[in-house]
């Protein structure tokens, strides 16, 4: 996945948690791993995650966004403790891992995010992590409104604990949850202090007709439109979804450089609706892709994102105006553009971050076979920042079993905190 798109037979040689040589023999080293008949590829990105929906799924079905948001998604998100969280952060690292997902651009809830961190610290997973912001939404159960100063205070100071821990592998971000649920004065803040801390902006537009029907009903303006105004379309931003955006919006995100964040299996499953996703590349837009959360999806697997992504704009438009190997750069380099690490992550050229996975399946051309015909449960080794965590299918260093133990039991204590029995 580098700037000419080589496929190329050779070994790959990590040392010191990145990549030192390609395609040359490699004449010794501690460890080998035996890719024949495998895909060897950069580890993929995913741009749009919730980690602590992870104990939602199966309670927030069958319903249309802004339904979903009021009656189980917030509910659940208010009741969390840091334990439940850290119970979902652990079970989504988990599978994201095993499927091959080793960057995450994640959105958690209102309160308690260092749970989050300090989760997915052990767990060995890249991730940029914001705590959720929301300051002007009576819709929302009271634990998650929070005072305006209060709110920016305290992403600022989990960035100062957090951003840059782990070897460069934990960062932080501003996440705003999206325009109905922030005043203007939160949205400009963020702005601004997203240029002077040097973080990204994380946070959702134009999902769902309701939701840009209320912005025009409580602005005037278009979504993106508003959010330009606020000062916050920058290339630092990444919008999740923007399934509804017309040719002015997507001419004003090309010019400002914002980052798309597309999510085929939720915008399906949520009927929010198919994005222009062909269109917004042809003007030069970046778009990458996430799995959202196990609430609105219910599977965090890249793979079926990026099957989803292709046959998905073959019927908007025709077969072939998103290719496979579109789809695998949207996964992998274009995520890592989003997330203004391509120069660290994204593709497998030396000096990078040791982000890898391999890919146990082969077919005549590979990146339709990893589009079109392969899974998660496909991938035999995922490395990152150098370090093996899945080894011959196996996690190395968690307990697949005790996961999901305590996982299940913490979402079934969260479903009752939050009454929906």
């Amino acid at each position: 996945m580098n700037d000419a798109f080589d496929v190329i037979e050779g070994d790959v040689l990590v040392r010191d948690g990145r990549i030192a040589t390609v395609g040359s023999s490699v004449a010794s080293a501690d460890r080998v791993i035996d890719a024949a008949g495998a895909y060897l590829l950069p580890g993929f990105i995913q741009t749009h995650i919730h980690l602590c929906q992870t104990l939602f799924r199966g309670y927030a079905d069958d319903l249309a966004l802004l339904d979903w948001l009021k009656t189980r998604v917030w509910p659940m998100e208010a009741a969390h403790t840091p334990k439940s969280l850290t119970a979902a952060a652990r079970q989504a690292a988990a599978e994201l891992i095993a499927s091959g997902t080793t960057t995450v651009l994640t959105m958690e809830t209102v309160h308690d995010t260092d749970a989050v961190f300090e989760a997915l610290e052990p767990m060995g997973l890249r991730a940029v992590v914001g705590k959720c912001m929301m300051d002007a939404d009576d819709a929302v159960p009271r634990r998650l409104l929070e005072n305006t100063a209060q709110s920016i205070d305290d992403s600022i100071a989990i960035a100062k604990r957090w951003h840059g821990r782990a070897n460069g592998r934990l960062r932080a971000a501003f996440a705003p949850r999206f325009a109905v649920s922030c005043s203007r004065e939160l949205l400009e803040a963020v702005g601004r202090l997203a240029v002077e801390h040097q973080l990204v902006v994380h946070t959702h537009a134009s999902e769902n007709r309701d939701e840009i029907a209320l912005i025009k009903a409580r602005t005037g303006r278009k979504n993106i439109e508003y959010l330009d105004d606020t000062g916050l379309a920058s290339e630092r931003l990444c919008l999740a979804h923007c399934v509804w955006v017309d040719d002015g919006e997507q001419a004003l995100l090309a010019e400002r450089d914002v980052k798309v964040l597309h999510c085929p299996g939720s915008n399906l499953k949520l009927g929010s609706g198919l994005a222009p996703i062909v269109e917004m590349r042809a003007k030069g837009i970046s778009v990458s892709l996430g799995a959202d959360g196990a609430a609105c999806n219910n599977h965090l697997d890249m793979f079926e994102e990026m099957r989803l992504a292709a046959v998905l704009q073959s019927v908007r438009r025709q077969p072939g105006a998103l290719t496979a190997r579109d789809v695998v750069a949207m996964a992998t380099r274009e995520g890592a553009r989003a997330l203004g690490l391509q120069a660290e992550i994204g593709s497998i050229e030396p000096g990078k971050k040791a982000d890898l996975i391999l890919v146990h399946t082969h077919g005549p051309d590979p990146y339709s076979t990893i589009v079109y015909a392969s899974r998660g449960t496909d991938v035999r080794a995922a490395i990152v920042d150098g370090q093996l965590l899945i080894d011959e299918f196996r996690p190395t260093v968690w307990d697949v079993q005790e996961i999901t133990a305590t996982a299940r039991a913490e979402a079934t204590a969260l479903a009752a905190r939050a009454h929906l029995f």
